[in-house]
C-alpha cells in the first residue's frame, strides 16, 4: 500500500501494491502552501512514511493534545470556548520524511515539526487550505483510513 498527497487538488488517494486506487479523500493542507523548513507552517514534499498511529479505539471528535487523548470530546460548544485551538481529532498518523537534507534531519525534519494526518471538526472545509502544515481529514474518513494502512505505509506529498 501507499498514499499519495496532491497538494493542488488537495486530495489524499490510497492505492494497493499494485498501484490500484483503492480510496480517494478531500483534504485540508497548509493554508501557507507547501514547505520543509521548521516554523513555516507548511505542507512538507516529498517521500514519507506513516511512523506512529495514535488513537485505536478512540470515539469520533476525541481531542487530542501533544498526541494524548485530553478527555474531551470536540462539539461547536467546545470549539466555541477556544476559537483559537488548532483541533486535532479522532486519530493521529504522525509523518516522518524519508529525504534526508529535504524533509529528514534538521531545520526540515517532518517528524521533528509534528506533522500528521488526522481528523478534524466537520465545521472545516475540505478541498481547500486552511491547516497550520497537517494534513486534515473528515473524522470518518480518517477512521477508515486508520484501520486501512500499517506503520512504514509510505506516503508522497506533491504539488
Amino acid at each position: 500500500m501507499h498514499i499519495r498527497v496532491s497538494l493542488p487538488a488537495q486530495t489524499l488517494e490510497l492505492f494497493d501494491e499494485r498501484g490500484m486506487l483503492l480510496r480517494r479523500y478531500r483534504v485540508s493542507t497548509a493554508k501557507n502552501g507547501a514547505g520543509e523548513r521548521r516554523g513555516s507552517f507548511r505542507t512538507p514534499r516529498g517521500k514519507h512514511i506513516i511512523r506512529a498511529k495514535i488513537g485505536a479505539g478512540a470515539a469520533a471528535n476525541t481531542v487530542f493534545v501533544r498526541r494524548r487523548p485530553t478527555g474531551e470530546i470536540w462539539t461547536p460548544e467546545l470549539a466555541a470556548q477556544f476559537p483559537d485551538r488548532d483541533w486535532i481529532l479522532t486519530r493521529i498518523l504522525w509523518l516522518s520524511g524519508c529525504e534526508p537534507g529535504k524533509n529528514r534531519f534538521g531545520e526540515v525534519d517532518t517528524m521533528r515539526r509534528y506533522i500528521y494526518i488526522h481528523g478534524s471538526p466537520d465545521t472545516v472545509e475540505m478541498g481547500k487550505p486552511g491547516s497550520i502544515g497537517c494534513i486534515r481529514m473528515r473524522n470518518a474518513d480518517i477512521i477508515e483510513l486508520f484501520d486501512l494502512v500499517p506503520v512504514h505505509t509510505p506516503v508522497e506529498i506533491s504539488e
